[in-house]
């Protein structure tokens, strides 16, 4: 059968479900790719003035629950209904999104994007339980792949436009994801239909229970505990593209090149994506990883197929180790850029394959369960990757941080960041002092400090899932 003649076998909503997915995934990243840079940039700029350490506690709890969540929250759209449920989970999305650039406390802004979050573990369960419903054994495969290619569509066209906007102020990145939201908000409501399912006569609150005691049973599976723990390893690694990879090329990296090597070819093109500045924003350059996907997922994955899921998973974490050594050792943005294709050519090879070995290693009876449990390693691996880019990230890498021990090692008289005084006004007034500009000033701290050895973290991380998840095959899986 032609791929033509699958796509017409598809029902309307099967459509309609990819489009919303697209619109929420573009909403999502636009906002999350440079959600760190808005909690630690600097208070003038509309920013937050955060420690990495309040940055990787408000990112990881939220981003955690995220994945924690649709444990439950499942179970709720399957009593009350999809439509409805989409419906809240879009107001609360939107709301979130406007409330939290209307605070200035960590109190608030935690408590907005826990909202926020909140919001998408109601949206998460429903889309893939609608692509689910809507395939066939015969349509599935395909039907996945058109799936999975609007979450990266999405995924790249949020950050990159969010960067392009980004130097018109913070407001306009949360605008695009609230306007994003609303469309998805209107094509439910006007189009959105729910489908028939058997009706659940379960009450509510077993409901939601009941997920909790089924895990709790699954986890005494021991194997696959052990597996998801080791998993989680390698997603809290991956998750360093969220949480620090951003701030750092803010920081450390020049992508002045990027943006000459571009305008020497497509001059238009590059005033338009760049700053004013003559910069290629931190954002922008961080949807790369989605475009690589686009372009390479299809070829990765026909390599791969030939490989067993746990091999493949060791062999892409690894490719991705090598990823984050090319994104944080290095100032250089087109070495930054190469290393955003390796870090994405390794996630392309192991994550689906993370989805395939628990559908393989799962008893017939129990696949949705230990499909569902699988997310409990992404939802650790994102607890552990915001303690790492908190404290550990700030001693090694963090650029204010190591300006400031080297402030108190000359006794300069800066003052301390304040309302009146902010971050921006911190690097002047300290570069002024030690009588630099801001590049010598970078250059100073980059070749004293050694920031760039934050890769040694990140990539250690994603090295020692590959070493366990080795082990747990040589030692742990059952031989047949």
């Amino acid at each position: 059968m032609s791929a033509l003649q699958v796509f017409k076998k598809y029902p309307r909503i099967f459509w309609l479900a990819n489009l919303i997915e697209l619109f929420e995934r573009y909403a999502w990243y636009g906002f999350y790719m440079g959600f760190g840079l808005f909690l630690v940039g600097s208070k003038e700029t509309g920013a937050m003035g955060f420690s990495p350490v309040e940055k990787g506690t408000i990112m990881g709890t939220g981003s955690m629950l995220l994945y924690f969540l649709p444990i439950f929250t499942g179970a709720i759209a399957d009593k009350i209904g999809y439509k409805k449920v989409l419906l809240l989970a879009f107001l609360i999305y939107a709301s979130g999104f406007y409330m939290i650039q209307h605070f200035s406390s960590f109190e608030m802004v935690f408590i907005s994007f826990i909202w926020i979050c909140v919001g998408g573990a109601f949206f998460k369960p429903i889309i893939s339980a609608t692509i689910s419903k809507t395939t066939t054994a015969e349509t599935a495969s395909i039907g996945f792949g058109i799936f999975y290619m609007m979450v990266n569509i999405g995924g790249f066209i949020g950050p990159f436009v969010a960067g392009i906007v980004l130097g018109k102020g913070w407001n306009f990145v949360f605008m695009l994801s609230i306007i994003a939201i609303a469309i998805n908000f209107l094509i439910t409501l006007l189009f959105f239909k729910d489908l028939k399912q058997e009706k659940v006569s379960t009450p509510l609150l077993q409901s939601i229970v009941q997920p909790f005691k089924n895990i709790f049973i699954m986890l005494i599976n021991w194997r696959y505990t052990m597996f998801l723990l080791i998993m989680s390893l390698f997603w809290a690694a991956f998750n360093q593209l969220y949480y620090t990879f951003p701030i750092f090329v803010e920081d450390w990296v020049n992508t002045t090149t990027i943006y000459n090597g571009i305008h020497s070819i497509f001059p238009t093109f590059a005033q338009l994506i760049g700053t004013s500045s003559g910069t290629i924003s931190a954002v922008t350059l961080s949807s790369m990883d989605s475009f690589y996907i686009i372009a390479f997922q299809i070829m990765v994955s026909a390599f791969v197929m030939r490989f067993k899921p746990l091999n493949a998973m060791m062999g892409g974490i690894f490719v991705l180790s090598i990823g984050l050594f090319l994104m944080f050792g290095f100032q250089s943005g087109w070495i930054i850029l190469f290393g955003m294709l390796i870090f994405g050519l390794g996630e392309m090879s192991s994550s689906p394959k993370f989805t395939e070995y628990v559908g393989n290693i799962a008893p017939a009876d129990k696949k949705a369960l230990y499909m569902g449990s699988s997310f409990l390693a992404i939802a650790l691996g994102h607890q552990i990757a915001g303690f790492l880019s908190g404290a550990p990230y700030e001693k090694v890498a963090d650029k204010l941080f190591l300006l400031k021990a080297e402030v108190l090692k000359r006794g300069l008289s800066v003052p301390e960041i304040s309302e009146n005084f902010t971050k921006t006004d911190y690097f002047n007034e300290a570069a002024r002092q030690m009588n630099f500009t801001q590049q010598q000033l970078t250059d100073f701290l980059w070749n004293g400090y050694h920031p760039q050895s934050i890769w040694i973290l990140f990539s250690s991380i994603a090295i020692g899932a590959v070493v366990l998840l080795f082990l747990y095959d040589r030692f742990i899986v059952p031989k047949k």
